[in-house]
């Protein structure tokens, strides 16, 4: 044990600002994004408390805003987000600076929102009339569709583009995540102490309260975060000139051929139960006075805790067994201990509520262990689509995860109904005595209480069951993923050596990665057998990982040589030598001609039938009036503009350093600001120009793709066999 913590000691100093041999992310940087994160976190905690859901206590019991009122206006909460998901989504694909595609954003959505914030706790709802509630709730509920859930989306997202490595990803989430929990974890022991001390009875459900204890946190969460922002490096397998030239609707439509993006999907929207229980802890505590205010910070702190432990084993798990296993068996798992709970919440007398303890910690630990994995799948999910489509658009999915939000918006009213169904309604608190403005009042009830928990507990279980049904048919590997990036590294590198700027050492990775794909190509996988020494099943894993591998990089190179290679080449040929202006009613026939009966050949099919549509929708951008302006556009006008928009903000941080020592020297820094502010005019006028290439690109993209495509698809096949041939 002492020489392994010494190894790692040596092992930080040595890649504090290299990363180790095999990996992408220094240490350095690790730290920086788990200790940012700790700030993100404490953000996180306080305004995912002010987003608008049925069961949110801050604006149901504390606010006092009634389920049904609270579901209507979280339904135009949700319209709002799709134009604002939109635009995010357009930010973060047509990023490019050397600031990065998410680092940017930690600091530039983390401040709105912090004020937003602020600005949520502080208002006066003491004083407002019911629909003037509901009006502030919503109007900072839109601010937070934009401001919050992009800082949320660059905060989970910027693990995606630190490695292209899902081993190093997940490695470096379950560092980050063990760091960074550990503000809702302070946060959880301190919010019903500050309870007691202001309102001097167990009460959560007081403004004070958080007015009291959210500023302070969201500041230092703010300023914490920056860190990330400073110390982080992003890294993506592209080539070097690469722009994303496809309009939203195409890029939805490249996101709609994922089927790993719907399976994880799908899993979420048809399990909108399983949280279903999450707020009894909390109302067995503060309606039935199961425990002190002291205990329930423990209890909170417990129950928060959970999340921790997966953070350190998960690695473990994924390396053992793949992430599909671990999710598949967590989720079953968790209807089991859900289920548990159902006879639990029947019981009476004192310590029901550690007993309702032990089973939510068990919950929450298998859940955390799912979330968990979100990030690498959704990074896995992100490399899948550019290894299919050729085109890096992280953005595009959280725009079209609004199809979930449309589904959630029928299926959020489930619970309001359960609710209403259980007794929790006006008729209820007045038959009960209570009064009709806050119908939470019912569950002082003890009859009540346990009538609609067991309701609740009961749609958790079916949420849980249906949650888990999609997972089973997840198939993307850590192995198959490993095999795709090789293949995009191979891919770039081709791209970047016929423009002429790839660099030696893309040449030494690629052909290392071919030699070894030669190497394994003609061995047969070996079987692990009990008995085996540790180290000999660990080699025979690595060599079974790299067989596969070889299959799918060789795959890729010998493509051309199979009969799908060859209709692609002459479809290409043909597209090329009419110059996109040919008639397709023989190519039609033959692709509906092609065989269909495994997975690649259905695959093959569809991509096919997509080059069709992309020629069909090159027509009718060539007949619009908006091409006229495109006709002639040269992607070469990005490399300029980008390096303009580069050598602007670096001379915008120059200048900004220097008026900070001016005034640190007390001198005159009127010229200094003069030319900042040119500076500054000069960049919009830039960004301006970038503005107005890339709807021009977009245009003429979209207008030539079937011959980019072409040329591409030419492109690759003689630079595959020209390589296959030296190698010869």
């Amino acid at each position: 044990m002492k020489t392994k913590a010494l190894n790692l000691l040596l092992s930080v100093k040595n890649n504090w600002k290299t990363a180790p041999e095999g990996r992408f992310i220094p240490f350095k940087e690790i730290i920086s994004l788990a200790v940012g994160g700790i700030g993100v976190k404490f953000i996180v905690y306080c305004v995912s408390t002010m987003i608008l859901s049925v069961g949110n206590t801050l604006i149901g019991n504390t606010i006092g805003i009634p389920p049904s009122a609270i579901y209507f206006i979280y339904i135009l909460s949700v319209i709002s987000s799709f134009p604002l998901t939109a635009l995010r989504a357009r930010m973060i694909d047509n990023s490019k600076s050397m600031k990065g595609k998410y680092r940017p954003y930690i600091l530039t959505m983390g401040l709105p929102t912090v004020l937003l914030g602020i600005g949520f706790i502080w208002a006066p709802y003491e004083i407002m009339s019911m629909p003037v509630k509901c009006v502030t709730v919503l109007l900072f509920n839109i601010g937070f569709q934009f401001f919050y859930n992009f800082l949320l989306d660059a905060n989970d997202s910027i693990i995606n583009v630190l490695s292209p490595n899902t081993i190093e990803r997940t490695d470096v989430y379950a560092v980050k995540s063990v760091i960074e929990n550990i503000s809702p974890s302070i946060a959880s022991i301190f919010l019903p102490l500050v309870a007691k001390a202001i309102t001097g009875d167990n009460t959560l459900y007081d403004m004070t309260v958080y007015r009291v204890l959210y500023p302070p946190m969201l500041i230092v969460g703010f300023l914490v975060s920056i860190i990330i922002y400073v110390n982080t490096e992003e890294r993506i397998v592209q080539p070097k000139n690469h722009t994303v030239n496809m309009s939203f609707l195409d890029a939805v439509r490249a996101v709609a051929r994922n089927k790993y993006f719907w399976i994880i999907s799908l899993a979420g929207w048809i399990g909108f139960l399983e949280g279903s229980f999450g707020t009894i802890l909390g109302w067995m505590y503060n309606y039935q006075e199961a425990c002190s205010a002291g205990q329930y910070a423990v209890i909170t702190a417990i129950a928060g805790n959970a999340s921790l432990w997966p953070n350190l084993f998960a690695p473990f798990l994924i390396r053992r067994f793949g992430k599909k296993k671990v999710l598949i068996i967590s989720n079953l798992l968790n209807i089991i201990f859900i289920a548990l709970m159902l006879p639990v919440v029947k019981m009476t007398g004192g310590g029901v509520i550690w007993i309702l303890l032990v089973f939510i910690f068990i919950n929450q630990l298998l859940t955390s262990l799912g979330h968990f994995m979100n990030p690498s799948l959704n990074a896995d999910i992100r490399d899948y689509q550019q290894y299919i489509s050729g085109e890096r658009i992280d953005g595009v999915f959280s725009a079209v995860a609004l199809i979930g939000s449309v589904i959630t918006l029928g299926t959020a009213s489930v619970l309001p109904a359960i609710y209403e169904k259980a007794g929790l309604n006006e008729e209820m608190a007045v038959k009960l005595g209570y009064s009709a403005d806050n119908v939470y009042d019912v569950l002082y009830n003890t009859e009540l209480f346990v009538a609609i928990s067991s309701v609740l507990i009961i749609a958790s279980v079916i949420g849980a069951t249906l949650n888990v049904i999609p997972l089973f048919f997840y198939d993307l590997t850590e192995t198959k993923q490993k095999a795709m990036v090789n293949v995009l590294r191979i891919r770039a590198y081709f791209d970047d050596k016929i423009t002429g700027i790839a660099t030696s050492e893309q040449e030494a990775e690629v052909s290392e990665i071919i030699k070894t794909a030669n190497e394994y190509a003609n061995k047969t996988p070996a079987k692990i057998e009990k008995g085996m020494p540790k180290q000999e099943k660990k080699r025979i894993r690595e060599d079974n990982e790299k067989i596969e591998i070889a299959k799918i990089v060789l795959a890729e190179l010998e493509f051309f040589k199979t009969s799908q290679g060859e209709f692609e080449f002459e479809y290409s040929k043909k597209i090329l030598a009419s110059q996109g202006e040919m008639d397709l009613t023989e190519e039609i026939a033959k692709i509906n001609s092609l065989p269909d009966n495994t997975t690649e050949e259905k695959e093959f099919k569809r991509k096919m039938r997509s080059l069709i549509k992309d020629f069909r929708i090159a027509e009718k951008t060539k007949n619009s009036k908006e091409y006229k302006n495109a006709e002639n556009f040269d992607s070469a006008i990005f490399t300029e503009l980008f390096n303009t928009s580069d050598n602007i903000s670096f001379s915008i941080k120059e200048l900004q350093n220097k008026i900070k020592l001016s005034k640190e020297a007390k001198e005159d820094a009127k010229e200094l600001k003069e030319k900042l502010s040119k500076l500054y005019k000069e960049r919009k006028v830039n960004d301006e120009k970038i503005k107005q290439a890339r709807k021009k690109s977009i245009l003429y993209n979209r207008a030539n793709k079937p011959i980019i495509t072409a040329q591409k698809t030419l492109a690759r096949y003689e630079s595959y066999n020209s390589y296959i041939n030296n190698l010869v």
